[in-house]
């Protein structure tokens, strides 16, 4: 390991981006992608089940209580985030997303065995804590072991993925729903404690994803990195052929620091990245308000507003989780290839216009069940893969040394200012029984998108395909004067 305030060179990160796709990636796709596939279940069994968990056969929960039990898991994964930003950033990626997918794994299967509205709000509050703090473990891992030219798609399609989780929730709530299969007040508890067991899965599969090596070097432990980088190489090549050439003026000279502060996090957000701290600000708060306001209540509009029956939901939402996973996957490499501040901005755009005339569309009542599902669909496809970018953009715009703990702070921000009100101020406006006032919300939605935008367009950062020591210089990089 290298003394404090030495100065060592190292490729590491050059080897890792000229890498071909490989089998390595594919198991970091796999292994960490799941993550945000948990999310998506937890959120939509919660959306899909929530008229029975509100109904006699569950926990006899107001409309408003079902959004407060929505407030308290983004709440949870606020506080989570936060927390175990800190320590991925101090301790590893690797030791962190072990831990918060145990602390999941435990609270999700409490929460079907929940027996009133506190239990079940402290339960999800737990779970949320847990799906928190995997972000800012996750987003750097991925980030930081996806080459540089295929990090914006592989980062889309894979926060993306929540949406394939938001599918199997729907499925999931068929079955558990369907009176011939489960007894209703049993079916919506199985749901939760399946959801809970698939995270043994996933702690056994993670055991093969290695520390960041880029973690590693910027925390004076390069003889590490280089050991890790050696047998992802020899694997790689041993399946592909030999590896293209290290670009030239690769190496990169960096000086082991005593650690990472938060008085130096402050420096970097206010002094060094203001603009970026303006944009990662702006993009998490709108998309948390108009993903949590809205979905965190979707089944109570189909239900209350359409007359669709509880067992019913889950095929409305369906095609709703396929525009959302659509949007990044088919969009995503024009991320990488037209470039962050063009797409961003059109998708931001596309989908706050659309959410405003849709919810116009929705107050005169000229929709009907399935036409609300199909603009949600269309809505979604861009907002989805916007929303995905959100993550992408504060992830490689700031310092490695403080990767994870930036990633949790603008999610914590964001959601703060976005999301927690959003689910309780769209269940309090349900429960008016008014579209008009539900016009509202949809309004403020559509137009913080459309804020999101016009911000990406004015102070965007061209991230695509360069490396992340290039979007922001690491906080160890060496000074010229102290080069030997």
């Amino acid at each position: 390991m290298a003394a404090i305030g030495e100065v060592f060179t190292t490729d590491v990160p050059a080897r890792l981006d000229r890498l071909p796709w490989s089998r390595f990636h594919w198991l970091i796709v796999s292994a960490l992608g799941i993550t945000w596939i948990l999310d998506g279940l937890e959120v939509t069994l919660v959306g899909s089940l929530s008229p029975v968990i509100s109904g006699s056969d569950g926990l006899s929960l107001t409309a408003q209580q079902v959004g407060l039990t929505g407030s308290a898991y983004i709440l949870g994964a606020v506080l989570g985030s936060l927390l175990f930003g800190r320590l991925t950033d101090r301790f590893g990626r690797r030791k962190i997303f072990t831990i918060t997918v145990a602390v999941y794994l435990i609270a999700t299967i409490a929460t079907g065995f929940s027996w009133d509205f506190w239990s079940f709000a402290v339960f999800r509050f737990l779970t949320g804590a847990g799906i928190g703090g995997e972000y800012g473990a996750v987003n750097s891992a991925i980030q930081e072991l996806i080459p540089a030219r295929r990090r914006g798609y592989t980062d889309l399609a894979i926060n993306g993925s929540f949406w394939v989780g938001a599918a199997l929730g729907a499925m999931g709530s068929i079955v558990v729903l369907n009176p011939a299969l489960f007894d209703p007040a049993m079916g919506w508890r199985l749901a939760f404690i399946i959801g809970g067991l698939i995270a043994l899965v996933i702690i056994w599969v993670r055991r093969y994803i290695p520390e960041s090596p880029r973690w590693l070097v910027t925390h004076g432990r390069p003889e590490e990195a280089e050991r890790i980088v050696e047998a992802i190489e020899a694997d790689v090549e041993r399946r592909s052929g030999p590896l293209p050439p290290i670009p030239v003026h690769a190496p990169l000279r960096l000086i082991r620091r005593a650690g990472t502060s938060w008085g130096d996090i402050i420096r970097v957000l206010l002094l060094r990245y203001p603009r970026r701290t303006l944009l990662g600000v702006t993009l998490m708060a709108t998309q948390a308000f108009c993903y949590n306001a809205i979905f965190f209540t979707y089944a109570l509009i189909l239900t209350r507003f359409y007359g669709v029956a509880d067992q019913a939901v889950g095929w409305f939402i369906l095609p709703f989780a396929l525009g959302n996973f659509c949007g990044p996957l088919l969009l995503g490499s024009l991320f990488d290839s037209l470039g962050r501040k063009t797409m961003i901005s059109l998708t931001y755009g596309l989908a706050g216009v659309l959410m405003c005339v849709t919810g116009w569309m929705f107050s005169q009542g000229v929709l009907s069940a399935t036409s609300q599902t199909v603009a949600w669909t269309v809505i979604f496809f861009f907002a989805s893969a916007g929303a995905s970018a959100a993550y992408l953009t504060v992830g490689e715009s700031f310092p490695l040394e403080a990767r994870a703990v930036t990633i949790s702070l603008f999610y914590a921000f964001g959601t703060l200012l976005g999301g927690v009100g959003g689910p309780a101020l769209f269940g309090a406006l349900i429960d008016t029984g008014e579209r008009s006032q539900i016009l509202w919300g949809y309004l403020l939605g559509g137009g913080l998108m459309v804020l999101a935008a016009g911000v990406e367009l004015a102070i965007g950062v061209n991230a695509e395909r360069k490396p992340l020591e290039e979007v922001a210089d690491p906080l160890s990089l060496a000074p010229i004067e102290d080069v030997p």
